[in-house]
Parts: structure tokens; C-alpha cells; sequence
């Protein structure tokens, strides 16, 4: 009898068992990590975008808001006006640090000027001694401050003439420590965009980019389970994210002021946890996009909307209802509040646990999705 030979090639049986396959998953996931990180940093494009753009923002706002103080108004006086030319010593010395006073006698010269914006105010006393302010609304917190500074003024004077004591004293402060600066509520806006953004287009052009390459399909073929490919392509994210981070909290402490709270170090697993949910919107964007154009538009039109409707640039406390019942949808909304509270305003674990099981959560569902849509190749 003539012996059959098989025609399908074998697969070379895995000498040393159970544990030489375990050795060999080891070895493909750290291969495949170096190669995208490697990667990476040949790609100096795709590293500026990922690293140094967002801390351009930071450095940019840091540096414009680095000095921002108390509203500074300058205000004409017309004439004699008793209240202010009483004002003498440490009271006047005051004054001046809030206030920039000019005199003048031209009344309608000068009313004009404040329509113009030359002048924030116009003080003038009338014949009955009733003292009169005119200012401008074209900047609404400068014009309260300066009319809370006038009637603070009125008060005192009136305290001092009167010679008794008032009623009741109102003692107004703030909640926070007064030393806080901008760059206390921008720096955890910023980070939570940078950590979005190459989660999100880190995760969309890589799938799409391997896909046209090939790269999947030989990976398909090659002994290396889905699982591995996934698992370093997430180690690398979450390396990308915790750079970001350290470099953020590093030049905004050291050059901007930054001041950290006890609970800081939340924010790492806050960063982790949203890493993997930023992640997973970007493998949905991968799986849908055919080319990386497209998968660099989808990411576009996610992250840009949901970076200015989640407070990263700047607070929501004004917006419409309907505006902040999107951004409550929205993953960054929670890692921007949830970063400030530990970064910032001495907030503990309650404040970062619940943010992170809904960051993982949304994570699952979307990776879940993705699954569903993704393809080895076109």
C-alpha cells in the first residue's frame, strides 16, 4: 500500500509545554510594545501632536493668566470729590492697587471717553454732596468690582461720619486658599485633553494604519492571539498617557505655581481608567474608518466637541441647562471634575472612585462595539 501524505502544512509542535507557549505570548507582547513605542518615536509628527502640542496650550495659558489678579479699573474724576480726596495713608495706598484715578474738569469730554472705553467710570459729586458714578457695561466683572469697591468706600465713610458702628458686618470669603491661581482649574482641563487625544487618534490610526499596511493580516497569521496585540498597544497608551501627565504636572508646578493637594496621586489611576475609555472610542473610530484621513476626521469630530463641551478650556458654570446635560454625557466632563477635585481641591478617593468605575464601564460597552465592527482587513 502506497502511504498518504498529507498536504496541509502542520504546525511545528510547541516543545517544553505549557510553559514555553506562556514564554513565547511573553516575548511577542514585549516585541510588539517596543515596536510601536520605537514607532512612535520615529513618527516625530505623531509625537509632537501627542506630547509637546497640548503643553503648548498649557505654557500658553499658564503664561497669559500667570499674573491675573484682582480687576484693575481706571476711573476719571471729575472735580472736587470729597469721599476720594479725604482718602489718606495705608486706606489711599489701597485704593490705588484697585482703582487708577485721573482728574479732570471736562464733564462731557470725559463721559465721552467711557462710552469709548478709554475710562471704565465717571465719579463726580454733586451740589447736594450725593456722589455719582457713570460706568461703562462693556466688561460686566470689572464694572462689579468697581461697584462694589464704591460702595464699600460709601460705607466706610458713612461709618467714619456717623461714628457708630454698624448693625450687622458681613465677613465675605472665599472658600478655596486665596493663593490659588488659573492655573490650578487649567492644568487638570488640559491634561484630561491631551490624555483624550492620544488615546483617541493613538488607538484610530494605528488600527487603520495596520490594516492598510498588512500588518494585521500577517499578525493574524503569526502565532500572537488578538489579546496580546491589544494588551501592548494598551500598555503603550497607558505609558503615552502617564508621560503626559508627569510632564504636565512637572512644568506646572515648576514654572506656574501649580499647588497639588495631599490626594494628588489619584490621578494616575483617574488617567489609567480614562486611558482605556479613550481608548476604546478610538478602536470604535478605527474599526469604522477605511483610511487614516477618515479615522483622523471621526477623531476630530469626537474629541474637538467634546473637549470644549466638557470644561477643558474653560468652566460651563453660565451655560444654558440643555449644553450641560450634554456635557454630562460625555466621558472627559467626569475625569476634568473628577482631576480638579484631587489635584486641586483636596478631594480623597470617594471623589475619584465612582469617576473611574464609569470610565471603565464605558470602556467595556465601547470596546464591546468595536468588536462587533472590527475587520483584520479591507
Amino acid at each position: 500500500m502506497t502511504a498518504t501524505i498529507p498536504t496541509e502544512p502542520q504546525s511545528p509542535a510547541r516543545r517544553g509545554g505549557p510553559a514555553a507557549g506562556e514564554r513565547e505570548r511573553v516575548s511577542a507582547f514585549w516585541s510588539l510594545s517596543r515596536a510601536m513605542l520605537l514607532g512612535m518615536k520615529r513618527d516625530r509628527t505623531a509625537t509632537f501632536f501627542i506630547l509637546l502640542f497640548p503643553l503648548v496650550f498649557l505654557v500658553f495659558f499658564g503664561s497669559v493668566t500667570k499674573s491675573s489678579g484682582s480687576p484693575h479699573a481706571k476711573v476719571a474724576q471729575v472735580g472736587a470729590v470729597k469721599l476720594f480726596d479725604s482718602i489718606q495713608g495705608d486706606e489711599r495706598a489701597g485704593l490705588d492697587k484697585v482703582l487708577t484715578i485721573t482728574k479732570t474738569d471736562d464733564e462731557a469730554a470725559t463721559l465721552e471717553k467711557v462710552r469709548k472705553g478709554d475710562y471704565d467710570a465717571l465719579i463726580k459729586q454733586g451740589p447736594d454732596g450725593k456722589v455719582e458714578l457713570r460706568y461703562t457695561a462693556a466688561d460686566q466683572v470689572r464694572a462689579g468690582a468697581l461697584q462694589g469697591i464704591l460702595n464699600s468706600v460709601v460705607q466706610n465713610a458713612n461709618q467714619a461720619a456717623t461714628g457708630q458702628k454698624p448693625a450687622f458686618v458681613l465677613d465675605s470669603q472665599q472658600v478655596e486658599d486665596k493663593s490659588l491661581k488659573p492655573i490650578q482649574f487649567l492644568t487638570p482641563g488640559l491634561l484630561g485633553w491631551a490624555v483624550a487625544t492620544g488615546a483617541v487618534f493613538g488607538a484610530a490610526l494605528t488600527l487603520v494604519n495596520w490594516r492598510k499596511t498588512k500588518v494585521l493580516r500577517r499578525l493574524r497569521l503569526a502565532p500572537i492571539s488578538a489579546g496580546t496585540v491589544v494588551s501592548s498597544r494598551i500598555l503603550v497608551s497607558l505609558l503615552t498617557a502617564f508621560l503626559q501627565t508627569a510632564v504636565f504636572l512637572v512644568v506646572a508646578t515648576s514654572f506656574f505655581g501649580l499647588k497639588l493637594t495631599g490626594n494628588w496621586w489619584l490621578v494616575i489611576p483617574l488617567v489609567a481608567c480614562a486611558t482605556l475609555a479613550f481608548m476604546s472610542i478610538g478602536l470604535l473610530a478605527g474599526s469604522v474608518a477605511k483610511t487614516e484621513e477618515a479615522a483622523n476626521g471621526i477623531s476630530q469630530i469626537i474629541v474637538l466637541p467634546m473637549s470644549f463641551l466638557s470644561g477643558s478650556f474653560f468652566p460651563l458654570d453660565g451655560a444654558p441647562g440643555w449644553l450641560k446635560a450634554v456635557s454630562e454625557v460625555m466621558p472627559l466632563h467626569y475625569l476634568v471634575s473628577s482631576a480638579q477635585s484631587v489635584l486641586t481641591r483636596g478631594g480623597g478617593v470617594m471623589d475619584a472612585l465612582p469617576t473611574m468605575g464609569g470610565l471603565l464601564l464605558f470602556a467595556a460597552v465601547l470596546t464591546g462595539i468595536s468588536w462587533k465592527l472590527f475587520r483584520w482587513e479591507d
